[in-house]
């Protein structure tokens, strides 16, 4: 991996360069570069809202603090994202929370089947869980700046589903863990296939079916490969962008609050972006003949069953922390 290293006075050290990040002389000022990589390619919305973010605290900050953005793991794989930055190989990463499920049940709380199936419980889900994954990531020397939901997760196939039979045997693309136990529990064969590798797996016949928004589905032309889509809306997991404490100590002040300012506008910004991508990104799927439906009865009530499953699995998984998010959740429904 290479970062980009300027020329330097005389006088700078080998310190001068850590965590990933450059230090350029200007003068009397010093200019920060930073390296941020991302998993999804450049037309998928997250980046789009990461870029505005970076480029609203380069404006910010007049370019004392220019980040680059490397999407699509052209920088850094999605696997490796979120230890790069704890290891300080780069400063800072977008990555899927639920991916870090083997790490700690709560991560994955977003992903439990019909927990939070609408933008306004997802949010009430994501203010009664903030806190504790917070803490748990400051327990390994990372901040987490802002978080964004994906659309409702439902289900690509090239064929109608009408109950959950038809799932039974089909290679089913799995991106975490609870997308893996859910091929699990309605029969399906759980296969790992990253974003861009989707067309080829099913074009190959290494997958049949996957659990993915609609928005997923338009950025990979979902039409070219597959035929029909189940708006199950069965979670809304969320991509989070997380710092390394170490690099945003070595911040003056003014910059850090540059930085948690655009994270919070980033974040307001980037559930908007979400809510419009599930509306616009149907209508895509819709307009290139992707056969979009609501779940039969038969197939809701296989995927609620599901769902009461996971929720007392992840429950057991998640102990006392999970107890406490499920009960603040609870709250703010009452």
């Amino acid at each position: 991996m290479t970062f980009h290293q300027p020329r330097l006075p005389h006088f700078a050290t080998a310190a001068s360069l850590v965590l990933g990040l450059t230090v350029m002389s200007t003068g009397a000022q010093a200019a920060t570069e930073w390296d941020m990589p991302t998993p999804y390619g450049d037309r998928t919305f997250h980046t789009v809202n990461i870029r505005e973010f970076t480029d609203d605290i380069r404006e910010a900050t007049d370019g004392e603090l220019d980040i680059t953005v490397h999407s699509n793991g052209s920088l850094i794989g999605h696997a490796e994202i979120k230890n790069s930055v704890r290891r300080g190989i780069v400063p800072m990463g977008e990555l899927i929370m639920s991916r870090l499920a083997n790490e700690n049940a709560i991560y994955e709380v977003d992903s439990v089947p019909y927990l939070a199936t609408g933008y306004e419980d997802a949010r009430s889900l994501w203010e009664a869980s903030r806190d504790i994954i917070t803490e748990e990531l400051e327990g390994q020397g990372l901040r987490l700046l802002f978080s964004v939901p994906w659309p409702p997760q439902g289900i690509y196939t090239n064929k109608a589903l009408e109950s959950g039979d038809d799932l039974q045997n089909l290679s089913m693309r799995a991106y975490n863990t609870s997308s893996e136990r859910i091929a699990q529990l309605t029969g399906a064969v759980p296969t790992q296939v990253e974003v861009p590798d989707i067309p080829t797996a099913f074009s190959t016949g290494r997958v049949d079916a996957m659990i993915t928004s609609p928005a997923t589905g338009a950025d990979t032309k979902a039409w070219d490969y597959l035929s029909h889509f189940n708006h199950a809306q069965l979670w809304l997991p969320k991509n989070m962008v997380i710092v390394s404490e170490k690099a945003f100590s070595r911040l003056d002040e003014a910059t850090q609050e540059a930085v948690l300012e655009a994270a919070e506008k980033a974040e307001q910004r980037g559930w908007e972006m979400s809510r419009q991508e599930t509306d616009d990104a149907i209508a895509i799927l819709k307009e290139n003949g992707i056969e979009v439906s609501e779940p039969s009865e038969a197939l809701s009530e296989k995927l609620r069953e599901v769902g009461e499953t996971m929720t007392n699995e992840w429950v057991e998984r998640a102990g006392e922390q999970g107890e406490a998010i499920l009960e603040a959740y609870e709250k703010t429904r009452e």
